[in-house]
């Protein structure tokens, strides 16, 4: 986007009204992202800009997507509505072909005056095949957008991957697929995206802004310039270990998302696979860096409400799997940030389970706008006391299935302590209980012991609702 295009817009908009809303917002997702960073607690991977963020703010340990998939997530947090209220469960299908009429995110912001400008991956695009287009964007949420493309993109044909024959996303993007790249971090998508955002950043300062930041990383192909791979030496890795059938004790869709390219693996395969993510990683952090330096260079870290995160979480080996789709922690906890410079708990933790559905209300209701009703809750009440009172357990689903099989949907609940999942109609052989103080791995099924009987009927109920 031109700065001049930019001004313009900001000058012509008649929607600034004396009394508009002062608090900007800086929305920033990235792609595929589990919690392997520094502020939650991972000893390796080091993510300098993310921790600096989490202490300005509150960081959510417990809070999940909707829909471990790209598209369903994205349309669900971008909304605030649940996948089983839009009918989104894949990644092919536009918000505004189920929902004509639904009121998102950005546009709840325009309507109070703002202007909603998009840079990069907020609405699905597939990857890498779809980087510098549209991808599945909604034009009504936004006043600008900006679609930038790196050498990333040029460079695929140097890009390693588990299935080099695959066509389009089954050989990059569906699989595991990575490149230590040549170059610098500017020439990136990513660091063109951040580029791109440090130029609005300095455009305008008096007007309120919704500017949404979508990095594409650490999403496969995994690639970063070759120095953030040097930070990952593979001799240092641990591999995930999976105890002997486990997956053959476990109900079969919860393992389905599993490829075969991917059981394939060598052990020195998946630390490739997994010192490649870890760069990532760490790639993205630095081009979150410049844009929250420049959000402190242009002064507008006091009047800016920050939020950071991902659209779902990420297995590497966990369960024997890899990336996203299935029910297990891994794939359904998101990390999540809330930085507002007017709150009253900056650096603390919440350990309450949150949903990425309850953004749209929490971002009008700091802002002071008016929204839809929305399937969400606002989280300011755990904004100004993190160890306030919140019972809503946070709700994950995923169908799995197609072609020959019959689809299966899997339905979740997570409490503070518990995971209680549903396959199907919940059959003896479709029901999966955790209990993570006693079992953090995920490895002992207890749906079937009288002991937690209460527990199962409790969370089976919140899934019913």
């Amino acid at each position: 986007m031109r700065l001049l295009s930019l001004l313009t817009l900001f000058a012509a908009a008649p929607l600034f009204a004396a009394d508009a809303p002062k608090m900007n917002v800086l929305f920033i997702v990235s792609d595929d992202l589990c919690n392997v960073i520094g502020c939650y607690g991972d000893p390796r991977v080091k993510t300098p800009n993310i921790d600096k963020l989490a202490q300005r703010g509150v960081k959510f340990d417990k809070a999940y997507c909707q829909y471990p998939l790209c598209n369903p997530s994205r349309s669900s947090f971008l909304t605030g509505l649940r996948p089983d209220t839009l009918k989104i469960y894949e990644n092919a299908t536009q918000i505004r072909k189920t929902m004509p009429d639904v009121q998102t995110l950005p546009q709840t912001f325009r309507k109070a005056g703002y202007t909603a400008v998009r840079v990069g991956k907020l609405y699905h695009y597939g990857v890498p095949g779809q980087i510098g287009t549209d991808g599945l964007d909604d034009p009504a949420s936004w006043d600008k957008v900006v679609n930038p493309k790196g050498r990333d993109k040029d460079d695929e044909e140097k890009i390693f991957s588990l299935n080099p024959k695959g066509k389009g996303a089954g050989r990059f993007g569906g699989t595991l697929s990575w490149l230590a790249a040549d170059g610098t971090d500017a020439e990136q998508t990513d660091g063109k995206i951040a580029a791109e955002v440090v130029k609005l950043l300095a455009a305008d300062k008096d007007k309120p802004f919704f500017l949404a930041c979508g990095f594409f990383r650490p999403h496969t192909p995994y690639v970063a310039p070759k120095k953030y791979f040097e930070m990952y030496p593979t001799t240092g890795d641990s591999l995930p270990m999976v105890p002997d059938g486990h997956r053959a004790a476990g109900p079969a869709p919860a393992f389905a998302s599993s490829k075969p390219e991917q059981d394939r693996m060598t052990d020195e395969q998946r630390k490739l696979a997994r010192q490649a993510y870890f760069a990532s990683v760490s790639f993205m952090d630095a081009q979150l860096g410049k844009v929250l330096d420049e959000l402190d260079r242009q002064k507008l870290t006091d009047s800016t409400v920050v939020v950071f995160t991902s659209d779902h979480g990420y297995h590497l080996g966990e369960h024997g799997l890899w990336q996203k789709r299935s029910l297990f922690e891994n794939s359904c906890r998101v990390p999540l940030v809330i930085a507002d410079p007017r709150g009253k708990a900056p650096g603390k933790s919440c350990g309450k389970p949150v949903e990425l559905v309850d953004l749209h209300a929490t971002l009008a209701d700091l802002c002071g706008l008016s929204a839809p009703k929305t399937d969400g809750a606002s989280l300011k009440p755990l904004l100004d006391d993190p160890d306030a009172k919140w019972d809503k357990p946070a709700l994950t689903q995923v169908l799995h299935g197609g072609g020959k099989n019959a689809q299966v949907m899997g339905r979740s609940a997570r409490t503070k302590t518990h995971r209680y999942t549903e396959w199907g109609d919940g059959g003896a052989k479709g029901v999966q209980l955790f209990e993570y103080a006693t079992d953090p791995k995920e490895e002992k099924n207890l749906s079937a012991d009288p002991k937690y009987a209460a527990v199962v009927k409790e969370l089976k109920t919140a899934l019913r609702k």
